[in-house]
């Protein structure tokens, strides 16, 4: 499997909700953001089209499961999902919860902040954070 020193994405910090042979599934640690996750293609690649079409559909179906995941245990208002890379240049899909409440809504969660959302609402959220590493689990080992 191809590395690339000094990626971030090649060996992420955080510890994976759930690793496969071809990619892995992180929960970032954003306190603005509890529930938003990374699905990480393992090996170093920048775009999806640098992949085979069977990893391709694997990758896609991967971004899919983690979004019903955060579904089904956020129960956010709208999912964000979104691939960029612009400053890691590693294939990696972002999927993010996002609440009418979030410092961001309805702008992407890069645009500058419009509101603080309430200490006590992201604490509530932060608590179902095992549950979703848990869904997220549950959904690649069936």
């Amino acid at each position: 499997m191809m590395k690339l020193a000094g990626c971030e994405l090649c060996e992420p910090a955080l510890p994976a909700a759930w690793q496969g042979e071809k990619f892995s599934v992180i929960l970032v640690d954003d306190a603005a953001y509890p529930g938003f996750c990374r699905v990480i293609w393992r090996e170093h690649v920048r775009e999806m089209s640098d992949l085979a079409q069977q990893d391709r559909l694997l990758l896609n179906e991967a971004v899919y499961q983690v979004e019903l995941a955060v579904l089904e245990v956020m129960q956010p208002l709208k999912v964000n999902v979104a691939s960029l890379g612009n400053v890691v240049p590693h294939l990696h899909w972002h999927v993010i919860p996002r609440y009418a409440d979030d410092a961001h809504f309805p702008a992407p969660v890069w645009a500058q902040a419009a509101r603080q959302t309430d200490d006590a609402t992201l604490a509530a959220r932060r608590a179902l954070l095992p549950q979703l590493a848990a869904a997220i689990t549950r959904r690649f080992t069936q």
